[in-house]
């Protein structure tokens, strides 16, 4: 089982504390489940559009291969204007769709306010239906009270939520792991 955080944007720094956070606390809850974090910021990545892999620079070659070889994700997002970041938008364009069908997907989001959690609700579950993904029910959204002037998260409640998203994705990834819930034919489902 292995379980891609991925962080989302190339600015800031709390979407990367937020998926390093679930990151650890699924590494709490089993020990045998590999972890591993793809943090934006840390690469040279190219616009998505449709050439071959072997076009792209290494970089984008490496966030291609690192998504395509993860049986689950945590999916961790700024909210800018309301929606996902460029970057994290080309990530998911420049991997086929079907990498994405049947696995499971978590979310984790900060904005500026209360009410940006609504953007999980509007923009990365309906993303994840499209991909065919499976939703792990909770998700945690943080605002910038929930963080202190060192980003440190403070808020007992996002450090709650996050806990349960770590056991939920690693519960729901057994039971995916135990055998298919539906047996898919790229030939012939679309």
């Amino acid at each position: 089982m292995k379980i891609l955080g991925i962080s989302g944007t190339i600015v800031g720094a709390k979407t990367s504390i937020l998926v390093n956070s679930v990151i650890d606390e699924i590494k709490q809850a089993d020990s045998n489940v590999e972890t591993s974090i793809l943090d934006l910021r840390d690469y040279k990545m190219e616009f998505s559009d449709g050439r071959n892999f072997d076009s792209y620079n290494e970089d984008t070659r490496k966030i291609i291969t690192e998504i395509k070889n993860a049986d689950a994700y945590l999916i961790g997002s700024p909210v800018f204007n309301g929606s996902i970041p460029a970057p994290l938008k080309n990530a998911f364009d420049l991997v086929d769709p079907s990498i994405f069908r049947h696995k499971l997907m978590g979310f984790v989001v900060n904005g500026g306010t209360y009410q940006h959690y609504l953007m999980i609700e509007n923009q990365l579950k309906p993303i994840a239906g499209f991909f065919r993904s499976y939703v792990a029910p909770n998700y945690v959204y943080a605002n910038s009270d929930h963080f202190d002037l060192n980003n440190q998260i403070i808020d007992e409640d996002v450090l709650r939520r996050i806990r349960i998203l770590a056991e939920e994705m690693v519960a729901f990834q057994r039971v995916l792991d135990a055998g298919p819930l539906v047996q898919y034919n790229p030939q012939t489902v679309r």
